[in-house]
């Protein structure tokens, strides 16, 4: 239709090249409600008559219930659905429905409705994610484990305080995105192509009635500007990033090496020819879609950073990019809760592991400091005292006086002062010493849960609040179209 003015029509080859109707699915629905606010404002403004306001909000309403037919020939969902308009309410009042507005700030109306409605799915999949990591650290608060550096044991901790640390990760990931929401939710219905129109129409009130904070003003910022998708991608991509350390983490655990964790038949997957397999499939396709989503950010800054201030039909391409971002990071959230409330932890072989090393060194370098030595001295005791236990291969805590006195020699400490503190710390003492804020000492799992079990309560209050929000403005611009077409 809206070729149509060049005289010609496009050829199937080039209408295809052009239509993005096969991407546009995604955002019909909203199409459709933001036509609606649109009509129903001509009208409030007297700009079309009540006669004109009934048929086409009927149209569109007979509309959200039907799937559309995209190999119709049209080029995009907005011109399928003026079209679908135009027949049901006829020339004379559905071709009015497009009235004072463009394709440019309909199509960044619509995205800017499925982004935000994106946020709010995401933002409840990583509170109930957090929810699981924090009641598995509840259930863990006394499973010890070794913590690594340079994937080499470094110190003993518990698996309570890795979960904790992936929660607290994740609680920034939500602040992030929810943060993100208020650049999203503004309204760029009404700017117009680029420019404004000439008509006195009411940008306020369509902002209101489909439950957006504001408006984006500047016309020409309205309908050319991406970088509110740009900001949303990258969030989800910092967030990808970070499901995919979780995933390698539990990825080299469920090793027969390892064995600290074994993950739920349903998220494994056997060989095609080795039956003993138990593959993590599923965390390894994390690991793989996180590129894909990187890959997503990387074409939408190279699209937007060569384009000209203005509308350009390159952002056309940036839509499937969004579709599949959204796709992947709410999935990909939605299967780590699952596979959490389903893990198998094997405790013993943690502590083991824990208790087959040096990781006390550390807890004896800090004991010899509150006897009033000073750090850089212990801190070369603890480390003599670890060559000489792999040396001999036995543990610290079993050397001789005479093993360490030559060390107490060196740095003038007592050796039967060294000999007490290496004979009195064992891992289970070292978790119950570490006193530090938000260390991985005994009492401060119990605090931290505590508080994280706040946090999530309270954000899910104010994801719900802002949800309820949009519901209400959506639910009175219902109210109001079913009253003008009844």
């Amino acid at each position: 239709m809206y070729r149509s003015r060049l005289g010609t029509d496009l050829s199937d080859i080039t209408l295809d090249y052009v239509s993005s109707i096969n991407d546009d699915s995604q955002i019909a629905l909203y199409d459709i409600i933001g036509s609606q606010a649109h009509t129903l404002m001509l009208y409030e403004n007297q700009i079309i008559t009540k006669n004109d306001v009934k048929k086409i909000l009927s149209a569109l309403e007979s509309l959200k219930n039907v799937k559309l037919d995209v190999s119709s020939g049209a080029e995009d969902i907005h011109e399928l659905i003026e079209t679908l308009v135009i027949k049901k309410a006829g020339m004379a009042s559905g071709g009015k429905m497009h009235t004072a507005r463009s394709r440019n700030d309909q199509v960044a109306l619509d995205i800017r409705m499925k982004i935000r409605d994106d946020i709010d799915i995401i933002c409840n999949c990583l509170l109930d994610t957090i929810e699981a990591l924090v009641s598995l650290a509840k259930n863990h608060q006394k499973t010890i484990m070794p913590l690594y550096t340079h994937l080499q044991q470094a110190q003993v901790g518990l698996f309570s305080h890795y979960l904790l640390a992936q929660a607290d990760v994740l609680f920034r990931d939500f602040e992030r995105l929810y943060a993100t929401f208020s650049h999203v939710n503004q309204s760029p219905l009404g700017a117009g192509p680029v420019g404004g129109t000439s008509i006195a129409i009411d940008r306020h009130s369509t902002a209101k009635m489909l439950g957006f904070d504001g408006l984006v003003e500047n016309s020409l910022d309205a309908t050319s500007t991406r970088d509110f998708v740009a900001e949303y991608v990258a969030m989800i991509a910092i967030l990808m990033t970070n499901l995919s350390r979780i995933s390698e983490d539990f990825i080299i655990w469920s090793t027969f090496e390892f064995s600290f964790i074994e993950l739920a038949d349903e998220f494994t997957s056997p060989s095609s020819v080795m039956p003993q397999k138990k593959n993590p499939d599923i965390l390894e396709l994390t690991r793989g879609k996180t590129s894909e989503v990187i890959g997503n950010l990387t074409a939408i800054l190279t699209t937007i950073k060569g384009l000209a201030s203005g509308y350009g039909r390159d952002l056309q391409q940036i839509k499937s990019s969004i579709w599949s971002t959204s796709k992947i990071s709410i999935s990909a959230l939605l299967i780590l809760k699952s596979i959490l409330l389903t893990l198998h932890v094997n405790d013993k072989k943690m502590k083991k592991a824990a208790e087959s090393s040096d990781l006390i060194a550390l807890d004896i370098a800090e004991k010899l400091v509150q006897n009033g030595i000073p750090f850089r001295t212990t801190h070369k005791i603890a480390g003599s005292l670890v060559h000489i236990a792999h040396l001999s291969d036995k543990p610290m805590n079993k050397l001789s006086i005479k093993e360490i006195s030559k060390i107490a020699h060196e740095t003038k400490v007592n050796p039967n002062l060294i000999m007490k503190i290496i004979q009195s710390i064992t891992i289970t003492s070292s978790l119950k010493e570490r006193k530090s804020f938000g260390s991985s000492g005994y009492d401060e799992q119990k605090r931290m849960i505590e508080d994280r079990i706040k946090k999530i309560n309270n954000y899910r209050i104010n994801v719900t609040k802002r949800d309820n929000d949009i519901s209400k403005a959506l639910d009175n611009l219902s109210s109001k179209i079913n009253e003008l077409i009844k």
